[in-house]
């Protein structure tokens, strides 16, 4: 083997380009359909043979590629989308590398076919190497790559059966439909066609489109706002707790209209279902972050999966903060109320600043809860179930005064569970999950009031650490403090623990601050203490909650049914876990088959 430097054969650099950006048919079809949404086109067709291993054939309706410029769009960095560093520090295209067509070219036999909008014919070109001739198309471009790999076997062997391989490109055909509403797609694989999707202009058309890529029970199950504060813009479908999933295939999140799996991200949205979800499960959302270009980077790699934010702890308390204060304020009307197809919008008004505090103002609550009190009271008179029917003219206040969400308590059962009556159907609670969570939230509130209480340590704990951890610990001394948690730096790689939160007496002081100093060097922010410390009050709360067996008066449980309506993060435990459910009286009705 030659040691001298010499320069690659073009065809051999493309194929190692191909071996980033193109992975499997999948790729390949994320590649050409970005390049027709960057043409502005409004319809994009995708036919597929054999899950694209034998033939992939995508065409637009865009701008088209004039004549002279086809040898050029399949050479390698050849674009038209950035001519300079400030075009690429603000990009708006999905596209800009000017990597993939040529790449996809070197490893299968690719056609294209373009005309432009006033041109009298469109002009087709073969491969790399090839001169355009004339041909047969309307306005728009037209890629039909067949046999991929058939030049790189080694390749070729890595590639899954016929349906794995089109159960990933169908998905990412679908991705990049929820990404554009605007623009319509179309799938067919085998003449065969899997979906359609016109544009979707308005809202009532965009959630169609997303009943038919995500499911029905995704809309239904879904809390859909919209967010704007510190020059970032969030918008989109969250789906409730009890909506979670086994795996995470329901996930969906788009930077500037660019699918994105963010590390970042990911970390932010499972902080803001931290004590709502099961253990093991996972969120479902579709959501939509809008920000300056300049703002992202999306030159971290040929895929452009991955992005890098200037502003990245920004962006991360942002979208937590947001998506945490959105479950939080979920009451039982939000789930119950409106269409079942069309859930009610969630606006919060934003606030401009960029400090730590929440850009979503928390909803003001009551005093402390004291159960025993609260139950003790006597229920208003419309609480009772022999109370009158309504007047014959009343107020919205009153009528939604008379006719609460989860209705009035009829019965207890097997001194569990609480059944009661609302507009919609039956109500079924569980008594000691729902009060569970009720103590929690005013536990939580209550300390979030008082503030955190210090506790000296008898003996202060030295704990050994790196240079960039002990800097770290000295930056962020003050923000430990405000946590209940004082830190010293002892020398340039120890530092000493004098000091923890009077509720975690006990806990393992050195593992929690390795903890904490490794969140803060991945993701710039923590929430150990807080999250150790709502452990310690999620113990409290469900050891000081009713237990099963105790009989409660109706009175005692419409109070707990109001509480539920006021409280945050009332559907589910603290571990998770649905705290009541409703049954319709179509659901009713299935069960002993009346109006068949």
């Amino acid at each position: 083997m030659s040691h001298r430097i010499h320069a690659l054969p073009s065809q051999l650099v493309n194929q190692i380009a191909a071996g980033e950006v193109v992975e499997r048919p999948a790729s390949v079809i994320k590649e050409l359909v970005e390049n027709s949404l960057d043409a502005g086109a409004r319809l994009v067709d995708v036919d597929v043979q054999q899950g694209g291993i034998k033939r992939m054939r995508v065409q637009d309706d865009g701008q088209g590629i004039a004549r002279e410029d086809l040898p050029l769009a399949l050479s390698r960095h050849a674009t038209s989308k950035v001519a300079s560093l400030a075009d690429l520090e603000g990009i708006t295209s999905m596209g800009f590398r000017g990597e993939a067509l040529p790449s996809i070219a070197s490893v299968s036999r690719l056609s294209l076919i373009s005309r432009e909008r006033n041109a009298e014919q469109a002009w087709q070109i073969d491969g790399e190497d090839a001169d355009p001739l004339p041909a047969a198309h309307p306005v728009g471009t037209s890629v039909d790559v067949r046999d991929l790999f058939y030049n790189t076997p080694a390749r070729r062997k890595f590639l899954k059966t016929e349906k794995t391989e089109f159960r990933h490109l169908e998905l990412v055909l679908r991705r990049l439909a929820l990404a554009r509403f605007d623009v319509g797609f179309s799938l067919s694989h085998n003449g065969r066609q899997v979906f359609s999707a016109r544009p979707a202009d308005d809202a009532r058309s965009r959630e169609k489109r997303i009943v038919e890529l995500l499911g029905q029970a995704f809309i239904d199950n879904s809390l859909r706002f919209e967010h704007e504060a510190a020059g970032l813009r969030l918008w989109g479908w969250i789906g409730l707790p009890t909506f979670s999933r086994s795996q995470a295939d329901m996930q969906h999140f788009f930077v500037n209209g660019r699918m994105v799996r963010d590390k970042l991200v990911s970390h932010a949205i499972r902080r803001a279902y931290q004590d709502v979800l099961y253990h093991g499960r996972h969120p479902a959302y579709l959501l939509y972050l809008e920000l300056r270009p300049q703002l992202v980077d999306v030159n971290v790699h040929p895929t452009k999966h991955e992005v890098r934010f200037r502003e990245g702890r920004l962006v991360h308390d942002y979208l937590f903060r947001t998506l945490h204060q959105v479950l939080a304020d979920a009451r039982p009307e939000d789930v119950l109320e409106g269409d079942p197809g069309n859930p009610p919008m969630r606006r919060s008004p934003g606030t401009d600043n960029q400090s730590g505090n929440s850009p979503i103002p928390v909803r003001e609550e009551k005093a402390a809860y004291q159960p025993s009190l609260a139950w003790q009271m006597p229920a208003p008179r419309a609480h009772r179930q022999d109370r009158p029917g309504p007047p014959p003219a009343v107020s919205d206040q009153e009528e939604s005064a008379q006719n609460p969400p989860l209705g009035y308590a009829l019965a207890q059962l097997h001194g569990i569970f609480i059944l009661a009556q609302n507009q919609a159907g039956l109500v079924l609670v569980d008594m000691h999950a729902a009060h569970e969570r009720i103590t929690y939230e005013r536990m939580k509130l209550a300390l979030a009031g008082q503030g955190i209480r210090s506790q000296p340590l008898l003996v202060p704990v030295v704990v050994k650490a790196s240079p960039r951890e002990v800097e770290l610990a000295r930056e962020n001394r003050k923000w430990l403090a405000n946590l209940g948690m004082e830190v010293d730096v002892l020398s340039k790689d120890s530092l000493v623990v004098r000091a923890m939160p009077a509720l975690l007496e006990g806990a393992d002081a050195e593992g929690l601050l390795r903890d904490l100093l490794a969140d803060l060097v991945t993701h710039g922010s923590s929430e150990r203490l807080r999250e150790a410390m709502n452990e310690v009050l999620s113990t409290m709360a469900c050891h000081g909650s009713v237990r099963a067996n105790r009989r409660l008066a109706l009175e005692e449980m419409n109070a707990l049914l109001r509480d539920i309506e006021r409280t945050e993060r009332s559907g589910q435990c603290n571990h998770g876990r649905p705290t009541w459910v409703q049954m319709s009286m179509a659901d009713l009705d299935k069960l002993f088959l009346r109006g068949r």
